[in-house]
C-alpha cells in the first residue's frame, strides 16, 4: 500500500507519461530543429574552446530541454488541479509540505531527465562527445530540473490562471534559459554582458553540465555547484514556507 508521497508522486509521473507524445517526444523534437538549424548555420564557422559547433552545442539542448521540461511539468500540474478545482483531492489527504513539494519536484525531475536522455539519444550521431566528468552532466541534471521544478511550483501556486501561468515562463523562465550560454560560450561575450550572465543561475547550471561532457567550461564546475546548490536550497525553504502558508491554495 502506497503513503501519501508515492501516490502522489506515482501521479505525477504517470501524468506526464499517460500523454509522452505531447510532454516527451515533442521537446526532443524541438530540440532537434534547434541543433538542425543553429549547426547547419554555425558548424564549420565557429569553434568554442576549441570544440566543434555541434558537439558544443548538444549538451546546451539537453540540459535546457531538461529546465524547461522540469518547470513545465509542476506549474502546468498545479494550475490545472488549481482551475479544475481538483486540488483540494490533493490538500485533503495527510500529507505533509515536504512531502508535497517533493514529490511535485521529484517528478519534475524525472520528466526533465526523460526528455533531456530523449535529446541526447537524437542528437548523438550528430557529432562526437566525450564523457569527461559524467558525474557532473549527473549533478547538473539533477539540482538543475530539481531547481526549475521547484520555480513551477511557486509558478503554479502563484498563477490563477493559464495567461499568468505564460508570463511567468516567457517573461522569467525563457530569458534564464536562452541566455545562458546554451548556444554560445559566455566569453564571447562584451565584458558587461559577460558579468551579467554571471549572475544568471541558468549559466551556472549549462556551463557545469557542458563540463561533464568535455572537461572544460567558462567557470569553476565547483563554483557552479555552490551557486546551483545555494540556489535550491533557498527555493526549498521559500517553497516550503509558501505552501505552509497555505498561499493562492487555502481558502
Amino acid at each position: 500500500m502506497r503513503g501519501g508521497f508515492s501516490t502522489l508522486l506515482y501521479k505525477e509521473v504517470l501524468r506526464f507519461w499517460k500523454v509522452a507524445a505531447q510532454t516527451v517526444a515533442a521537446p526532443v523534437l524541438t530540440a532537434l530543429l534547434y541543433l538542425l538549424i543553429f549547426s547547419h548555420v554555425l558548424e564549420g564557422h565557429v569553434k568554442i574552446h576549441g570544440i566543434a559547433y555541434t558537439a558544443f552545442l548538444i549538451p546546451g539542448l539537453v540540459i535546457m530541454s531538461v529546465l524547461q521540461n522540469a518547470f513545465a511539468n509542476s506549474s502546468s500540474s498545479l494550475i490545472q488541479s488549481k482551475v479544475t478545482g481538483n486540488i483540494v483531492f490533493v490538500l485533503l489527504p495527510p500529507i505533509s509540505y515536504l512531502e508535497f513539494f517533493a514529490a511535485y519536484v521529484l517528478a519534475a525531475v524525472v520528466r526533465g531527465c526523460v526528455v533531456g536522455g530523449g535529446v541526447l539519444l537524437a542528437t548523438l550521431w550528430f557529432a562526437p562527445l566525450g564523457f569527461a566528468e559524467p558525474w557532473w552532466i549527473l549533478i547538473f541534471a539533477v539540482l538543475g530540473g530539481a531547481i526549475l521544478g521547484s520555480l513551477g511550483v511557486i509558478a503554479g501556486i502563484w498563477a490563477e490562471k493559464f495567461d499568468q501561468l505564460a508570463a511567468f515562463q516567457n517573461f522569467l523562465i525563457m530569458p534564464l534559459t536562452f541566455l545562458s550560454g546554451v548556444f554560445y560560450s559566455v566569453h564571447s561575450l562584451p565584458p558587461f554582458w559577460q558579468q551579467l550572465s554571471h549572475w544568471n543561475p541558468v549559466f551556472y547550471m549549462i556551463d557545469g553540465f557542458r563540463h561533464g561532457f568535455f572537461g572544460v567550461s567558462d567557470a569553476s564546475p565547483w563554483l557552479s555547484l555552490a551557486v546551483v546548490a545555494a540556489c535550491f536550497a533557498i527555493l526549498t525553504v521559500f517553497t516550503l514556507n509558501l505552501l505552509k502558508s497555505g498561499y493562492k491554495l487555502r481558502a
